[in-house]
C-alpha cells in the first residue's frame, strides 16, 4: 500500500498528536506485526492491544527491524530518539480512521459480502467470474475482522474497476465501525444462523446487525436461504432475493455438497447482475483450500502445504505465515508454475525475495522437484494442487492414514474466551504437560509462545528441555521435577514446583554447588486435592527455610482444586479457596512480591472471582467443558480421521475378525478401516461397542477392534476406497467416544498413538 502522507497529515486523520520526535517525515506503509522487516523508515507501526498481545510490547522489537515512526495510545517509559510517536486514544480505532479515509479516495464500486457462513468462498468465486472481464481488488484470505477490513481497505489502489470486502461480525455493535469504513456500494448477505462463536441473543438481533452494511447500497444480493421480513427489507436501499432459475448453470457446477451450492447460486447471482457470467468460468471454479496445513516432514523440515492458488496477494499472506513460523530456522520456498503462470515468474520472485527466504526453487510444468528440505521451514505453493500436494505428501515424515488434526484457529479462539472471564492484569498459564494432552508438545507451545501467553507448564523436566531446545522462550513450570532433574531446570532456566522440604532441601544444595541465588520456585500447598503438596501448618517453617536461604526466591504460591466443576455444591471449593488466601495472607507478611495461582480451566469459568494474579488453563483450550456456558461459545480443536482401505460383502454364517466373535446373520458390506487399539481406539470398542461415522452415517464396529484394524458395517451406504472416516468430530465428539469408554477426554487424547499423523490446521 502507498498511502504518501505528511506526518501532519496523518496526526489530522487517525486524530493524533506527535508526543515525541521528529515531526517532518512522511507515511507511506503501515505495519502491526514488529516481526516484519522493512528497508524504509516510511513506515508506522500501529501498537494494536489484542486478546492475547499488547503491541506496546512490541516497539523495541519493530525499531530493531527499521520502523522509526509509532502509533501508541499510551505513555512509554522509553524514547528511541530518532524515532516519531503519535498518541491517539485507540491505535485499532486510529486504524480504520486511516483505512475510511483511504477508501474514500476510490470511486470504483465495492461490494462488501458478510454472513454467517460461505463469506470467503463466495468473494474467491465473485473474482474468478469478475477477473476475465474486470480488474478486482480483494480481501486478502478471510480478512474480515475489525482489523482485517481496515487492512483489506488499504490495499486499495488505482488500477482497479471493482473491490470485493469481506466483513464478519461476532457481536452487536461490530458492525458500525465496518459500514463506516467499507462505504460499500453493493452488498452481498450470504446466510445467517446463530453459532457458538457469536453473542447475540436471537437470529432477529444478528439480522439487525448485519443489515447495518447494507442500508446505502444499491443492491443487495440476499442468500434464498434467509427470510427477512419486510422492515429488514424496507431498511435496505434495494435488494434483491436470490431466486432466479440456475438449472442450466448448476449442470456445470463442479461441486456437490450443499454449502457449496448454496454459495454458487450465490456468486453465480452475482456475475448475472454484473453480466459477468461465464458457461466455462462456472466449470473451472476452483475447489477453495480455506487453511494452511502444516505437517511434520522428513529430514527434520516442518512443511506448508499451501497449494491453493499462486495469487500473488493470497502468496503474501503465505509466506508472512512461513516467516512466523520459521523465526531463526531456514526458509524454503516452493513454487510450482503451470504454464497459464510462466510470465509471472519474474515477479512471484521478486515477491517472495521481499521475505529473504534461504532458498527459494521454481519448478515448472513437467519438471519434478527434487529438493532437499532438511532441518527447514518449507512452504509449498502452486496452481498444479494435485503435483504439489503430491510431492507435499512426498515429504511427510509418517504416511499412517489416520491422522490427528488439530485446528490452531480453533485453539486460538477458545483462549480468548478463556481470557474474556478474566481482569486485564490477570496471566494466564497453559499446561502443555503429556504432549499437550496428545495434541504435540513443541508445536502448541511454540503456537501459545506467539499468542503471547505469560507462562507454560509442563508435568517433567524433561518436558521443558524439550521446549527449551524447540525455541521456547517464555516462563515454563514443572510441575513434578524430580530431584535429577534439578540440573536440567538450571541449566535450561525451567522454574520448579516445590511442595516437600525434602525436595527443597535437594535444590538448594543443588544450587549451592552451581553457585546461584535467587532461583525462582513455586510453592504448592494441598488444601483438600490430597496429592502433592505442603500442608498448610507447614507456613512458618517454609518462611524460616526461605528466609535463611538466599538460593531460592517464592515465583508463586499456588494450589490444585478438586471439585471446581461441580456448580451445584460448591461448598468444598469454597473451602479450598479460603484456605490458599490464608496461606497466601500469611506468607505475604514476609514476601510481599509473589504470584497466587488457584484456578484450572472449569474453576475460570465457575469461580473467576477467585483468579488472583494468574489462571491455568488446560483441557477447556481444546474445547472441552463441563460447564454449559462455555461449552456453547468454545469448539472442537481435534479430529481425529482415517480413511476406508477396502470394502467387503460377508454372507450369512462368515465370521468377521479374531476369535470370531461376530458371525453374520444376513449379509453384510463391511469396511476395513486402518486404525486398531495400536492407535488408541480402544478394543473394548468391539463388536458393535463403539464405530465411525462415514458418509454422515453412524457404522458400528464387526467383530474385534485389532492392533491395527477395525472392521465397520457399511451396508446400505455408498462407501468407496478411499473414503473419509471420522472417529472424532462433528458427529462424533470427544465427549460422545469418552461416554462410550466409560471414561474422561483426558484419557482418550493422552491415548491417541504417536504413530497417528498430526496435521496442524490454521483458518
Amino acid at each position: 500500500m502507498k498511502l504518501n502522507l505528511s506526518y501532519s497529515e496523518f496526526c489530522s486523520i487517525v486524530d493524533g498528536s506527535i508526543l515525541s520526535g521528529p515531526s517532518n517525515g512522511i507515511v507511506q506503509q503501515i505495519s502491526y506485526d514488529s516481526r516484519k522487516s522493512y528497508s524504509k523508515k516510511e513506515t508506522v507501526f500501529f501498537a494494536l492491544q489484542g486478546n492475547f498481545r499488547d503491541g506496546h510490547n512490541f516497539i523495541s522489537s519493530a525499531h530493531e527491524n527499521g520502523i522509526s515512526c509509532f502509533i501508541i495510545s499510551k505513555s512509554q517509559d522509553h524514547f528511541y530518539d530518532d524515532a516519531t510517536y503519535i498518541l491517539v486514544d485507540d491505535t485499532l480505532r486510529a486504524l480504520q480512521k486511516l483505512a475510511q479515509s483511504h477508501r474514500q479516495k476510490f470511486s470504483y464500486p465495492i461490494i462488501a459480502i458478510a454472513g454467517s457462513i460461505g463469506k470467503t468462498t463466495i468473494k474467491e468465486w465473485v473474482y474468478h467470474f469478475f477477473s476475465s472481464k474486470f480488474r478486482v481488488s480483494r480481501s486478502p484470505k478471510s480478512y474480515n475482522s475489525q482489523i482485517g477490513v481496515a487492512i483489506s481497505l488499504l490495499n486499495l489502489h488505482e488500477e482497479c474497476d471493482f473491490a470485493l470486502i469481506e466483513a464478519g461480525i461476532s457481536k452487536p455493535g461490530e458492525m458500525d465501525n465496518l459500514a463506516q469504513m467499507i462505504q460499500p456500494d453493493y452488498g452481498i448477505l450470504t446466510s445467517l444462523k446463530l453459532s457458538h462463536k457469536d453473542h447475540f441473543g436471537s437470529l432477529d438481533e444478528m439480522i439487525q446487525e448485519q443489515i447495518k452494511l447494507f442500508k446505502h447500497v444499491k443492491q443487495t444480493i440476499i442468500s434464498s436461504t434467509i427470510q427477512l421480513s419486510s422492515s429488514d427489507l424496507s431498511a435496505i436501499n434495494a435488494s434483491k432475493i436470490v431466486d432466479s432459475d440456475f438449472s442450466k448453470e448448476m449442470l456445470h457446477f463442479p461441486f456437490s455438497d450443499k454449502g457449496s451450492i448454496q454459495s454458487g447460486i450465490i456468486a453465480m447471482a452475482t456475475a448475472r447482475f454484473f453480466s459477468c457470467l461465464d458457461l466455462e468460468a462456472i466449470k473451472s471454479l476452483p475447489r477453495l483450500a480455506l487453511r494452511l496445513e502444516t505437517f511434520e516432514g522428513i529430514d527434520n523440515s516442518l512443511i506448508i502445504n499451501d497449494t491453493y492458488n499462486l495469487d500473488l496477494e493470497a502468496l503474501v499472506y503465505s509466506l508472512e505465515h512461513q516467516l512466523a513460523l520459521a523465526e531463526k530456522k531456514k526458509r524454503i520456498v516452493i513454487v510450482g508454475l503451470d504454464k497459464e503462470h510462466l510470465h509471472l515468474e519474474e515477479l512471484i520472485i521478486k515477491q517472495i525475495d521481499s521475505f529473504t527466504p534461504d532458498e527459494i526453487h521454481i519448478v515448472h510444468p513437467e519438471e519434478p522437484p527434487v529438493i532437499s528440505v532438511k532441518d527447514a521451514v518449507v512452504l509449498i505453493k502452486g496452481t498444479r494442487a494435485s503435483e504439489m500436494e503430491k510431492f507435499a505428501n512426498k515429504l511427510k515424515l509418517k504416511h499412517h492414514k489416520t491422522i490427528l488434526e488439530i485446528n490452531l484457529s480453533a485453539l486460538r479462539h477458545n483462549i480468548s474466551i478463556f481470557k474474556s472471564f478474566l481482569l486485564p492484569k490477570t496471566k494466564l498459564l497453559a499446561m502443555v504437560k503429556a504432549q499437550s494432552y496428545g495434541a504435540g508438545l513443541e508445536k502448541i507451545a511454540l503456537f501459545l509462545e506467539k499468542l503471547g501467553l505469560d507462562k507454560l507448564g509442563v508435568a517433567y523436566s524433561d518436558e521443558g528441555l524439550e521446549l527449551r531446545k524447540a525455541g521456547v522462550k517464555i516462563p515454563i513450570l514443572v510441575m513434578n521435577p524430580e530431584e535429577d532433574g534439578f540440573e536440567t531446570c538450571i541449566r535450561y532456566q525451567l522454574e520448579p514446583a516445590i511442595y516437600s522440604f525434602e525436595q527443597l532441601n535437594d535444590l538448594t544444595h543443588e544450587l549451592i554447588a552451581s553457585n546461584i541465588q535467587d532461583f525462582p520456585i513455586h510453592l504448592k500447598f494441598d488444601t483438600g486435592m490430597n496429592r502433592l503438596g505442603f500442608e498448610t501448618s507447614d507456613v512458618p517453617k517454609l518462611v524460616e527455610y526461605i528466609q535463611a536461604q538466599p538460593e531460592v526466591k517464592i515465583e508463586s504460591v499456588y494450589s490444585h482444586l478438586a471439585d471446581a466443576d461441580n456448580q451445584k455444591d460448591p461448598h468444598f471449593t469454597q473451602f479450598q479457596i479460603s484456605q490458599f488466601n490464608l496461606v497466601c495472607e500469611e506468607l505475604t507478611q514476609y514476601f510481599p512480591k509473589f504470584c497466587r495461582h488457584l484456578l484450572n480451566s472449569e474453576g475460570i469459568i465457575n469461580y473467576s472471582s477467585a483468579q488472583l494474579d494468574m489462571v491455568r488453563v488446560g483441557i477447556g483450550m481444546y474445547g472441552i467443558s463441563k460447564s454449559p456456558e462455555i461449552a456453547k461459545k468454545i469448539v472442537p480443536v481435534l479430529k481425529w480421521k482415517s480413511v476406508v482401505s477396502q470394502i467387503k460383502t460377508i454372507e450369512k454364517g462368515e465370521s468377521v475378525g479374531y476369535s470370531r466373535t461376530f458371525i453374520s446373520d444376513k449379509s453384510y458390506t463391511i469396511a476395513i478401516i486402518p486404525l486398531g487399539y495400536a492407535d488408541g481406539f480402544k478394543r473394548s470398542l468391539s463388536n458393535g461397542n463403539g464405530g465411525v461415522y462415514i458418509l454422515g452415517n453412524y457404522c458400528p464396529t464387526i467383530g474385534r477392534v485389532c492392533m491395527d484394524m477395525i472392521m465397520v458395517d457399511v451396508t446400505g451406504i455408498s462407501a468407496k476406497v478411499g473414503e473419509e472416516v471420522e472417529i472424532i468430530g462433528e458427529n462424533q465428539t470427544l465427549e460422545k467416544l469418552a461416554t462410550k469408554l466409560e471414561t474422561i477426554p483426558y484419557e482418550i487424547m493422552t491415548s491417541i498413538s504417536n504413530r497417528v499423523h498430526r496435521v496442524y490446521i490454521e483458518e
